[in-house]
Parts: C-alpha cells; structure tokens; sequence
C-alpha cells in the first residue's frame, strides 16, 4: 500500500487572496513505513513574501527568485503523488493551496477524499491535548531539535513518524511479517518439516502383551457377573 505523507509552506493563509506555495515535500510510504523516496522543491511565489509568514518559514523574497515557479514543477509533482492517498496534517489548508494552484494552471483538483488528514485523528484519539505538529513529537519522543524553522520536507517526514504512531506503531494490526523497502512490501515464510503421522493401531506383538497381561489378573471387574441388588418393596 503506497501513501504520500505531504506539506507545504506558503505565503500566507488564503489563496483567494493571492496566497502561494513556496515549498512542497513528500515522502513516499509502502505499508505505512518510509521508502526513502521524497519529492521537495522550492517554488518562486511570483509575488512578495509577507513579514509574518517569513518569521514561519525563514524563506525570504531573494532566496525563492531563483527558484521554478509552480507551473515547472507541477508535472514531476503530479506523477510522484499519482493516484495515491495523500496523509496530511491539518488537510484541508494544503488541499486547497494545491488545489489553487492546480487550477489556477488549468488542471483538475484533488478531491478531498484523497487526503487522510492526522490532526483529527489525533485529536480523537487523544481528546483535549494539543495536536499541532510539534506537540504530537513530543508526545511520541520523535526528535524534532532541528525544527527551528516549519519545512515542507522536515516536516513531511516529522509527520510520517507520527502518523505511524496514530495507527498503532510499527507492527499496525497482525502484519508482523511485513517489511517495507523499495522494491515494495514482503511477506516472511516459515517453512515447517513435514513429519509421518504417529500410528495409533497396536501392533500384534502389543496386542499379545497385553492378553498376557490380563491373564495373570484375578477375577478382573470387566469379567465378573453383574449383581442385583434387591430392591426394597
């Protein structure tokens, strides 16, 4: 089973309102565990990059205007995603980001329905506790002491550990014999020696032994007459 664990940095918070992406990462999963596969790129925004949303990302206007604007990158985006499911952290922030963008070049829109997103999964399984990113790290002991700064690619592969924890840690359900790598899911095989079944028919000599024995027995119960006892009338 192949997923995309997904993020993004943008300009701000609303692509209505002329908010971009900046940064994509991904990290590819088979059964839940990391390949070592990722896509990352930085994006030119075509536009400025407000104060606030600096502070976030550290990605400043002179570093991005070097960099492929979305309409370079969005093919090689497209095919590493592929018809996977897509696990994010609060979803539906870069679900409409990509999609903004997606469209804005004239392509078709993700459908909400391919992104699992892990904040309310989190917040179900542990109600009332802080569920951001980094509270999650914390919670699991994921070491996140180089998150000075959000990134699309650091936190996309944050976020993977973290989702394996959600579903139950690194043995989810009865697949213990499971292992991911690139060349995709294995299955262990325990191969068992046959062995001939046991007799359970006494052989003659058994058989012989055995009346012998009873021979050298006295009046044995099973050969004695049964008694009746009166009854009273």
């Amino acid at each position: 089973m192949r997923e995309i664990v997904l993020d993004t940095e943008t300009t701000g918070f609303d692509p209505l309102t002329g908010d971009r992406i900046v940064e994509i990462g991904c990290v590819e999963l088979l059964n839940h565990l990391p390949t070592g596969e990722t896509f990352h790129v930085y994006i030119n925004p075509e536009r400025d990059m407000p104060d606030d949303a600096f502070k976030v990302h550290g990605l400043s206007n002179q570093f991005l205007a070097e960099k492929p604007i979305f309409a370079e990158v969005v093919a090689d985006f497209l095919e590493f995603i592929g018809d996977d499911l897509l696990v994010i952290h609060n979803a539906e922030f870069d679900m409409k980001f990509i999609n903004a963008e997606l469209a804005r070049l004239g392509f078709a829109t993700l459908p909400m329905s391919r992104a699992l997103d892990t904040l309310p999964m989190a917040r179900k399984k542990y109600p009332g506790a802080q569920a951001s990113l980094d509270a999650l790290c914390r919670r699991f002991e994921i070491d996140n002491t180089s998150r000075t700064f959000h990134g699309a690619l650091l936190d996309s592969e944050l976020l993977a550990e973290v989702y394996l924890q959600l579903i139950g840690g690194r043995q989810p359900g009865f697949e213990l014999g499971q292992s991911a790598n690139k060349g995709g899911a294995s299955l262990v095989t325990v191969v068992r020696e046959a062995r001939a079944a046991r007799p359970h028919t006494a052989t003659p000599e058994e058989l012989e032994a055995h009346a012998a024995f009873l021979a050298t027995m006295k009046k044995p119960i099973w050969l004695r007459e049964p008694e009746v006892e009166a009854k009273a009338g």
